[in-house]
């Protein structure tokens, strides 16, 4: 599974809690892997050096399992050879919900997959077999790269003209008034603002603020964008993008 002669080898146990200790969650608590690979031995093998490493890793065999359950994992390791379709296929769709950290592993070594995946969204890509310590290492790259240190943290605010979001009050101005919102409401704008100027699929904003891309009716977010703008009164500041999604700011 592993390359042999790995000069990091498997680690002793204060490589252990070092390594776990290098990284974490943004709410503090260990990193969590998803691990999608349908090949029995080689699954356990990554959920267990994983384990070793400090973290905590869980193993999935089916594409459709990481599309349900992403949201429960800081990173993901993803096979391409899966028995419900391509894994490039299946990450194409996880990129339209969510920006979830993938290293892509597989045994798929042609200029033209690896050009493929990483255009189509994964951080990374790795050829089987894998040395274990790069892997570890890369792992831990993308999850750094996906929560960097801010200093700032919730005290960040995003100022569009007149209208003012703090995201750690959890509170929006407009002008020098304070304008109600629900929860929900203030959660739309949450992941709008974190993409200012970029259009927001109407799938990620489903899955981040409902839990669920693939909401049967989505009309309950069509209302709550519509009580959103007659409430901020600013036309124009969350744009429609047709067939797709939501945009704010210009």
């Amino acid at each position: 599974m592993f390359v042999t002669g790995d000069a990091a080898g498997r680690p002793n146990s204060a490589r252990n809690a070092e390594s776990a200790a290098g990284i974490g969650s943004p709410e503090g608590r260990r990193i969590r892997f998803g691990v999608v690979e349908d090949d029995d031995d080689v699954g356990d093998a990554l959920v267990e050096v994983l384990e070793e490493y400090g973290y905590r890793a869980e193993r999935k065999t089916r594409g459709a399992d990481l599309l349900l359950g992403h949201r429960n994992y800081d990173a993901v390791i993803l096979d391409l050879g899966l028995p419900d379709g391509d894994g490039l296929d299946i990450l194409r769709k996880l990129r339209e919900v969510s920006s979830v950290p993938v290293v892509v592993l597989t045994a798929r070594d042609d200029e033209r997959s690896v050009v493929r995946g990483l255009r189509i969204g994964a951080d990374d890509y790795l050829v089987k077999p894998p040395r274990v310590a790069e892997l570890i290492a890369r792992l831990e790259a993308v999850v750094r790269r996906a929560n960097p240190i801010d200093h700032a943290g919730a005290d960040r605010v995003v100022v569009t003209g007149d209208v003012r979001v703090d995201l750690g009050a959890r509170e929006v101005t407009v002008g020098d008034s304070r304008v109600d919102l629900t929860q929900k409401e203030f959660e739309l704008v949450e992941v709008l603002v974190g993409r200012p100027g970029c259009a927001v699929s109407r799938e990620m904003l489903m899955d981040q603020v409902w839990g669920d891309a693939f909401l049967a009716v989505s009309r309950s977010l069509d209302v709550h964008i519509s009580t959103l703008r007659h409430k901020l009164g600013r036309p124009g500041l969350i744009t429609t993008i047709r067939g797709f999604g939501y945009r704010w700011g210009s």
